[in-house]
């Protein structure tokens, strides 16, 4: 904050508020009252935020604790807010807030104008670089939460032809597969997407359907499950009955692509040279990567935090960092195959948080 000018710090959003404070809270579900933690650029952070959530907030380590009765929509702790602002920047400094891509400032945006008029229009700067530098970089103790949930999770993606059979509808299917995460420990699975089909599928992005899992499909899984407030991020392919030579073609090109960006994940390199691996080994098989954008991103408190790995990400990478390793492609009659690992580098390289995909595609046969 010295560095760039900054006397005073605004962080609105989930992610940021719980990073600074350790407030965490699933109350950030409902969109009707806003929070703010302000940080002095010396000083423990000021929490200014609805009274309902002082005794959450008491807490942490944050001591000054300022709220009003919301929601108040004439005046929901503009006011306050505008004081507190004032008071730890003075009447001339510089205030910063994220406000680069990946970011949001969450409260009304007449609210946010109302709350420029009264510290003054010309005062907010952007802070995305601080915010974003401090979060790419994990503590060993983030990476310990992260490690935990992605050994539950890969346990549960082995488990899978256990419990999941042809006959089960997709609902079903992940359903019991949601079940058996939050059985294995998982706090939560706010993240489970997928799709299925015969001989392949198209969107990997979908909720489940009705749809009965028959001999000939191939069904994919993609799971950002929680512990402690840390994400894991990655998917699991089966075949059901037997798999086609289309798919295990497929299969085996994106996870020789994943090899290649887990051998290309050390400090040094940078996010595009990631993609670059990746991309070059699926274009060596004469696949495209498609138009995804990006063949994996930043990991942690959120399922997607920064870097993307994309051909024009320059962010370099250093140790600590926790990134998804996530190369797709089309094949087919407009299939997509991805595959999805998490690591975090180390001096010496990638270290896997996942359990490895099996190098051929598990097949279900009953």
């Amino acid at each position: 904050m010295g560095q760039q000018g900054l006397s005073a710090l605004l962080l609105s959003t989930e992610a940021e508020i719980r990073y600074y404070s350790g407030f965490h809270t699933p109350f950030w579900q409902s969109p009707t009252r806003p929070w703010f933690l302000v940080i002095p650029r010396q000083g423990k952070p000021i929490a200014v935020i609805p009274g309902i959530g002082a005794a959450c907030m008491g807490i942490t380590w944050v001591e000054d604790i300022r709220t009003w009765p919301a929601p108040q929509p004439d005046d929901d702790g503009v006011s306050l807010l505008a004081d507190t602002l004032n008071e730890v920047a003075g009447p001339a400094g510089a205030v910063g807030t994220p406000m680069g891509h990946e970011t949001h400032v969450r409260m009304p945006a007449a609210d946010f104008d109302r709350l420029r008029t009264q510290v003054g229009e010309g005062r907010f700067e952007d802070a995305t670089g601080i915010v974003r530098a401090q979060r790419m970089v994990k503590s060993e103790a983030e990476i310990k939460k992260i490690a935990h949930i992605c050994a539950l999770a890969s346990d549960t993606f082995e488990a899978f032809p256990r419990f999941v059979q042809m006959g089960d509808t997709e609902r079903s299917a992940f359903a019991k597969m949601r079940i058996e995460l939050l059985k294995g420990g998982a706090d939560e699975v706010p993240y489970l997407v997928g799709s299925s089909g015969p001989g392949g599928f198209s969107d990997v992005i979908k909720q489940p359907t009705n749809r009965i899992l028959g001999a000939g499909d191939m069904m994919m899984l993609d799971t950002g499950a929680v512990f402690d407030g840390y994400f894991c991020d990655f998917d699991r392919n089966y075949a059901f009955g037997h798999a086609t030579d289309e798919m295990c073609r497929a299969y085996d090109t994106v996870f020789a692509a994943t090899e290649a960006g887990i051998a290309t994940a050390a400090p040094g390199a940078t996010a595009a040279d990631l993609f670059h691996a990746m991309a070059d080994v699926m274009a060596a098989s004469g696949a495209s990567e498609g138009d995804v954008g990006r063949l994996g991103h930043g990991l942690g408190m959120q399922l997607t935090e920064w870097p993307s790995h994309t051909a024009h990400d320059k962010t370099v990478l250093e140790p600590g960092m926790v990134i998804t390793i996530e190369p797709g492609m089309s094949y087919g009659d407009g299939f997509t195959m991805l595959h999805e690992e998490n690591i975090v580098i180390r001096e010496s390289g990638a270290e896997l948080l996942t359990r490895r995909a099996p190098d051929a595609i598990p097949v279900i046969r009953r």
